[in-house]
């Protein structure tokens, strides 16, 4: 058993899981990658060896390419699509990864309500106010 957060290799592949888990609109109607992001995250959650998560990533890179999403699991980030917006005022509050492997997700955080859930830790996001880029 590994820590798979810890493996530098396979860290890309752990946040864009997330990020792609965090969309479930988006994975709904694609069939088999549901179940093959499913898979992966239990995997991740065990601590597999990083054999059986490369396999486990390969065959949702695989679902999601038959799916028709040429993209895979790597081609772009599935975030808040307001992530990168020019001259982004520093009121707005974002929820972002709470794990020790940051992954790119942010969703809106409204001050009244709880943050979302991670979709691979099931811990609760951690709301920040959202900078400007450099």
């Amino acid at each position: 058993m590994t820590d798979p957060a810890g493996d530098r290799e396979l860290a890309p592949y752990i946040q864009a899981l997330c990020v792609l888990l965090g969309a479930e609109r988006e994975l709904r109607d694609l069939p088999d990658v549901p179940e093959a992001a499913a898979r992966a995250k239990s995997l991740v959650v065990a601590g597999a060896d990083t054999e059986e998560l490369r396999t486990a990533f390969r065959k949702l890179e695989d679902a999601l390419r038959a799916a028709g999403d040429a993209r895979g699991l790597l081609g772009r980030s599935r975030g808040y699509p307001g992530q990168q917006a020019p001259g982004v005022s520093t009121q707005i509050r974002v929820a972002v990864c709470p794990g020790p492997v940051r992954c790119t997700r942010m969703e809106p955080a409204r001050d009244l309500w709880p943050a979302p859930l991670c979709a691979i830790g099931e811990q609760r996001m951690r709301k920040v106010r959202l900078r400007p880029g450099p």
